[in-house]
Order: structure tokens, then C-alpha cells, then sequence
């Protein structure tokens, strides 16, 4: 008798308590999965991560970064969705999992909302201004504190599949004073409770045979 494998565990991080009650609520039928909180910027991000994959029983895990990030290209709006082909940070880049169809589950899960896709780089603050523009000369199109560190210390503690989605909550056009205004309905959280399906079905094409 053919038996499949058991699918590696689900890990996906994030940094803020918004973050964590967003995907704590959201729809979780699609399967086993820890949502870890890391705390805010890439050295919690990096530490919170190492320490959680040493556990045995998530040595293997896929590893998803996800929470709210800021746009850099003009036209972005809070609520736009962000699938990172790569994340950046000073001491590397790391290449993302499936991105396509990350894409694809994504515009199921959330119709008429914008998905955009390219480098996610990060940085050790929350950027404003001209900032902004250099990092988008660099060919990024978001950033995020946490979402690199995140996936370079999955990936430096062995071999896995990782990605990172944001949810666009500050934009060019749309700068907000304090991450805090969430919490006041902006659609960024509404839009990061319905995820979680799409983060599912990627997880589940990870064993799927490759063409």
C-alpha cells in the first residue's frame, strides 16, 4: 500500500500582537500550525525563530513570514497584498518557495484585492521619507523589520521551504503616524485574518510532485 508522506509542520511567524490576533482568528481549519509572535525587529525576529526550530518536532518545518509591511512603490494602498520572490537584508538574500502560487491562492482568497510581487528587503527601523525612495531605487517593492531575518535564520538552521506575505499598512501616499492606527479598522487587519487559507493550500503543495 502507497502511503504518502506527512507534510513538514507549518511555521509561520510574525511580530506584533495585532499581527499574532489577526492570524489567531482567522480561519485555521486548513491544518496544524504554530503562529509564533516574535516580537519587533530582526533581532527578536532572528532569536525568537532560531530558538522555536530547535525544537525536534518542527526540525523540519516550513517556515512563512508574514504580518504588515510598508509599501515603497507609488500606488500602493493599506490592504494590498505582498508576496516576496526574495527577502534582503545586509547579510544576505534569501529566495522564496512557490511564489506563483502563493499569487494564485491569495486572489482566491481575498478577490479584488491587489497582489503585488518582488523583493521584500528589510531594515532595523521604520522607514519614512526619502528612505523610501533609496530603498525603492534598490528594486524592492516593501519592507518589513522582521521578514528577512525571519527567513534567514529558517534557513541557516537547515534546509526548507520559506516565504514571506505582508500586508501593505503604510504606503507612499498613505504614511501613518504609529503601527498603533490598526487597531482603529484599517482594512490591513481585516485583510491579514483571511490569509490564512492561502497559506494552507501552500503548505500542502510542498509535497505535490514537480514539473
Amino acid at each position: 500500500m502507497n502511503t504518502q508522506p506527512a507534510a513538514p509542520p507549518l511555521l509561520i511567524a510574525c511580530a506584533l500582537g495585532i499581527e499574532h490576533l489577526a492570524l489567531r482568528t482567522g480561519d485555521r481549519s486548513g491544518g496544524p500550525v504554530t503562529v509564533l509572535r516574535t516580537g519587533m525587529g530582526p533581532e527578536a525576529a532572528e532569536a525568537a525563530v532560531t530558538r522555536r526550530l530547535a525544537d525536534p518536532a518542527l526540525s523540519e518545518a516550513a517556515v512563512l513570514a508574514t504580518g504588515f509591511c510598508a509599501g515603497l512603490a507609488p500606488g500602493m494602498h493599506p490592504g494590498d497584498l505582498v508576496v516576496a520572490e526574495e527577502t534582503r537584508d545586509p547579510r544576505g538574500t534569501v529566495p522564496c518557495v512557490a511564489t506563483e502560487l502563493l499569487v494564485k491562492e491569495l486572489v482566491r482568497a481575498l478577490p479584488g484585492r491587489t497582489v503585488h510581487t518582488g523583493p521584500l528587503t528589510g531594515s532595523d527601523h521604520v522607514v519614512r521619507g526619502q528612505e523610501r525612495s533609496d530603498l525603492l531605487a534598490t528594486g524592492a517593492i516593501a519592507v518589513d523589520m522582521e521578514s528577512a531575518a525571519t527567513l534567514l535564520s529558517a534557513v541557516r538552521t537547515g534546509a526548507r521551504p520559506v516565504a514571506a506575505v505582508r500586508v501593505v499598512v503604510d504606503a507612499p501616499e498613505h504614511e501613518l503616524v504609529r503601527i498603533g492606527t490598526v487597531r482603529g479598522g484599517i482594512s490591513a487587519f481585516r485583510v491579514l485574518r483571511s490569509v490564512l487559507p492561502a497559506f494552507f493550500e501552500w503548505h500542502r503543495s510542498l509535497l505535490l510532485p514537480r514539473r
